[in-house]
């Protein structure tokens, strides 16, 4: 199956298809994580994305039901180098382009990933277009010029519809423990045990990772998810001790209508903590204002440091957007930059209980240098009592 990839700027990529036939649109972007792609194509954060991985193998452990981060990939479309002919992994349920197939998602592989990276790194992202249909180069460079990303809410389009009290249960939260000796247990399924869940927070849903309500749950939350379209009303009518503010897709700038109820949620003096979309909301209820990156920050060796203590974060990372360190008012302070261009990664209110950071300390395949910021927003919630 023939395939191809098409930028904005007229560049043209034949490859060979994989995943479904059909053809999508998206800003093109890369990521440079060495595994992980199964959590990548699963985030909401890359709705609306066609995502390049440049390292150049790629589907070698195939894909499993558990490791999911949503309900369904979000990805337009994924671009590789080399899709790997053999899954070797004892967990996988699917080969990479199975799973595309059965979701309706084009893949395309043979395409020289440096030379597209190094295109993008150069121009900025660009806009695209992916086919595994038979379309000529023209047609595709014109799709991809038709393409609108900025201003686009696709918030609404990732989020769960209605409320949900996330694992009842206590079967999905717990961490995978390893099986040793002769131990019978079915190992797909043995995790560790997990806390009382004694702290009634809400999380706001704006594309969120299921791991970030997975490790919410470790920390002993009993977390109540509501939909991006929930109000601060609806929010502080379930009386919680706290309140998370989710990732999520797209351009910050198109989510006046979030950022009006965050205002509100400010003054309630609840304790809050965002990630990733969350900390660009809070950014802009703060006052702040939201800017493009030139190609963003997406891959698992991002460093940050945390002005505070000093310290150095490997970081897992997916944004195409940032938070304008100058337009913040005196009131908040960056925490945390970047220290590949010293743009801003975390921000804390100097009055009030709320501090968010602008990576994913909660990345499945790791590094897992950040996840002690989840027992940060529990100690900020029993520190108020």
């Amino acid at each position: 199956m023939k395939a191809i990839l098409a930028l904005e700027d007229g560049s043209v990529f034949h490859g060979i298809g994989f995943g479904a036939k059909t053809s999508a649109a998206g800003e093109v972007c890369f990521n440079t994580s060495m595994t992980g792609y199964q959590e990548i194509l699963t985030d909401p954060s890359y709705k609306g994305q066609i995502v390049t991985m440049t390292y150049p193998l790629i589907g070698n452990y195939g894909v499993n039901a558990q490791d999911v981060e949503s309900w369904r990939p979000h990805a337009a479309g994924f671009v590789v180098r080399e899709l790997s002919p053999v899954v070797s992994n004892w967990r996988a349920d699917w080969s990479l382009a199975e799973y595309l197939e059965k979701n309706g998602i084009p893949g395309i592989q043979g395409v020289d990933t440096r030379s597209l990276t190094k295109k993008l790194r150069v121009r900025g992202a660009l806009n695209g277009f992916i086919s595994t249909e038979d379309i000529s180069d023209e047609e595709a460079v014109k799709r991809a010029r038709e393409f609108v990303f900025l201003g686009v809410d696709y918030v609404k389009e990732v989020t769960h519809k209605a409320a949900f009290k996330w694992d009842e249960k206590d079967e999905q939260s717990g961490a995978f423990d390893l099986v040793r000796g002769n131990k019978t247990a079915d190992a797909r399924n043995l995790r560790q045990p997990l806390p009382p869940a004694d702290i009634p927070i809400v999380a706001f849903d704006y594309g969120m990772k299921y791991n970030i309500l997975r490790r919410l749950r470790q920390q002993g939350f009993r977390v109540t998810v509501l939909p991006a379209t929930a109000t601060a009303a609806d929010a502080l009518k379930h009386k919680p001790a706290g309140i998370f503010l989710s990732n999520g897709p797209g351009d910050p700038s198109a989510l006046d209508y979030i950022v009006r109820e965050v205002k509100t949620l400010l003054d309630s003096g609840v304790p809050m903590f965002g990630i990733c979309l969350g900390h660009q909301i809070l950014g802009q209820a703060f006052g702040g204002k939201t800017f493009k990156l030139k190609f963003g920050h997406r891959g698992g060796n991002q460093p940050v440091k945390d002005l505070e203590s000093g310290k150095v974060e490997i970081t897992s990372q997916n944004h195409g957007f940032a938070v304008d360190a100058k337009s913040l008012p005196s009131d908040v302070a960056v925490h945390r930059v970047n220290l590949n261009d010293q743009t801003v990664e975390g921000l804390r209110h100097k009055t009030k209980p709320v501090f968010c950071v602008q990576y994913h300390p909660e990345a499945a395949p790791g590094p897992h240098d950040s996840t002690p910021l989840f027992a940060e927003f529990r100690q900020l919630i029993e520190k108020r009592g």
